[in-house]
């Protein structure tokens, strides 16, 4: 007997308003097989049984969150970061996420394609979305941090004082003269402070190819947490490069991603519970650096960025989905609803609410840095790859599902700007009609 046809996935969502960063229309969508088919009104797809049908009527149909920047079941410090792969992208998910971008982190010793096969094969049974990885080269130094025990300061407040903002911001600097000089484009992760953006704001203003990243603790809260008389409370809060005290930083960061000054939004997730923290509660230097952020990340931004008027839906789309689909070669697959578009989409409800609380996330930790946070503008579902994964409140998604995505070099969006200002740079030959005549003194005379 001849092999059974598998029956083809299909999905409309109807009447909501789609969103790309560029463009707002109410239109329908239709999906099949994990790929966007249609983008108009009143679509009606042949009748047959399999179609999946999802109203977003008064909803924001949006292309699905990238967060550009996560670290899942991370050994760190001794411990491992209790989100894995599995966890951590389940989390995502609820929080209207479909891609996420992890770190992978060589051992000492190790090569770059070690790395990068290590963590694949973590990631590959368990992430419930799709994913890809970045590389990291790292190196640390821990004079400043020796300082500060030495004059018996050993609290988390130590972690934020012998990294200060303006170690920073040179930091920044530095990496930007540096990438300047040979023409290369440059993705500052993890901005954190006001100097360090205003250093990228800067050099953008100048025409240098930078992106900044700010993340949603940066964006959602600050470093006054370091201060805190409950310990955990503070711990809960030590990152690296660490929150800034100065609590009008969020909101400074934001109006730069609201005027393109900074670019996308990851999280940099990497979370760790009280008992892992506690390993440096004698000394700040052994707290495990880490914060959560994978599931909030979106609706902080709405709250912070779009419900306080900062910025509207379109650009809403582009720092938390299309830019970085853009500087990391993903686009047009992700990052926008098109036709030939991978249909990872979740429907935002902007007038819905949510109270943003450990007891409540999908997270593997027991403490959120958001908590108490009242958040308007929640996903009430997610597509992924064409399939509902998550519908209110309700998953419907197993480990293993979602897919590597590999990244092709030198993404258009970036390097035709690099391509620019090779040929503004190089210098103009000068052509010049050949002198013929005698030579008096110092004058010459042409004939």
């Amino acid at each position: 007997m001849p092999p059974q046809k598998q029956a083809r996935q299909r999905l409309l969502i109807k009447g909501g308003k789609v969103a790309n960063d560029d463009l707002s229309v109410v239109a329908d969508v239709y999906v099949e097989d994990g790929v966007v088919q249609q983008v108009g009104p009143n679509l009606n797809p042949e009748p047959s049984t399999g179609l999946v049908v999802l109203d977003a009527t008064n909803k924001l149909v949006i292309p699905g969150g990238i967060d550009t920047h996560t670290h899942m079941e991370f050994p760190f410090m001794g411990s491992r970061s209790k989100d894995d792969f599995y966890t951590g992208t389940k989390a995502a998910i609820a929080g209207g996420t479909t891609m996420i971008i992890d770190f992978a982190i060589p051992q000492k010793g190790c090569s770059l394609t070690e790395a990068f096969d290590t963590w694949k094969s973590r990631a590959d049974p368990k992430v419930c979305c799709d994913y890809s990885l970045h590389v990291a080269v790292t190196w640390w130094s821990n004079k400043g941090a020796k300082k500060m025990l030495a004059m018996g300061i050993t609290g988390p407040e130590g972690h934020e004082l012998c990294r200060p903002e303006e170690v920073e911001a040179e930091a920044t600097q530095r990496a930007i003269t540096i990438a300047n000089a040979v023409n290369c484009p440059l993705y500052v992760v993890h901005v954190m402070s006001r100097s360090s953006a205003k250093v990228i704001s800067n050099a953008r203003r100048e025409g240098k190819v930078v992106y900044g990243e700010p993340i949603a603790a940066s964006l959602g809260t600050d470093g006054t947490n370091y201060w805190n008389k409950d310990w955990a409370h503070a711990a809960a809060y030590v990152m690296g490069p660490p929150l800034r005290p100065d609590p009008s930083t969020p909101g400074f960061l934001m109006n730069l991603l609201a005027n393109g000054d900074l670019s996308v939004t990851g999280t940099d997730n990497c979370t760790f519970d009280i008992c892992q923290k506690a390993l440096g509660k004698d000394d700040f230097t052994k707290i495990p650096n880490g914060v959560n952020g994978v599931e909030d990340r979106m609706s902080v931004i709405w709250e912070k960025g779009v419900h306080s008027g900062k910025m509207d839906e379109n650009r809403f789309v582009a720092v938390t989905s299309t830019n970085a689909a853009k500087i990391f070669n993903l686009y047009p697959k992700k990052g926008r609803i098109a036709v030939g578009s991978d249909a990872d989409i979740v429907i935002w409800d902007p007038k819905a609410t949510k109270k943003i609380s450990a007891k409540t996330h999908h997270q593997a930790n027991n403490f959120n840095i958001f908590e108490g946070m009242v958040c308007h503008g929640v996903p009430v579902a997610t597509v992924s790859r064409g399939k509902v994964v998550y519908e209110g409140g309700v998953f419907n998604v197993t480990a293993g599902e979602g897919k590597y995505v590999s990244r092709p070099p030198f993404p258009p969006y970036v390097y035709k700007r690099v391509r620019q200002r090779e040929q503004v740079s190089q210098p103009v030959p000068v052509k010049r009609a050949p002198y013929t005549g005698t030579v008096s003194g110092t004058s010459v005379t042409r004939k």
